[in-house]
């Protein structure tokens, strides 16, 4: 298993790249998307610093 090191900004960019275009499959409106990723990623380095 690999582990995801959040200190990396280029692991951030992708995550980022992701959620942005999960948003826009799912029609999450274009003006919330921004604080939308915001709250994944701070979510996301949450959950990595339980493993």
């Amino acid at each position: 298993m690999e582990v995801v090191s959040w200190q990396r900004e280029d692991v951030r960019a992708k995550v980022r790249v992701a959620v942005k275009r999960i948003l826009r499959r799912y029609g999450y409106p274009p003006d919330l998307q921004a604080e939308a990723v915001k709250l994944v990623i701070k979510q996301a380095e949450a959950l990595a610093k339980a493993f």
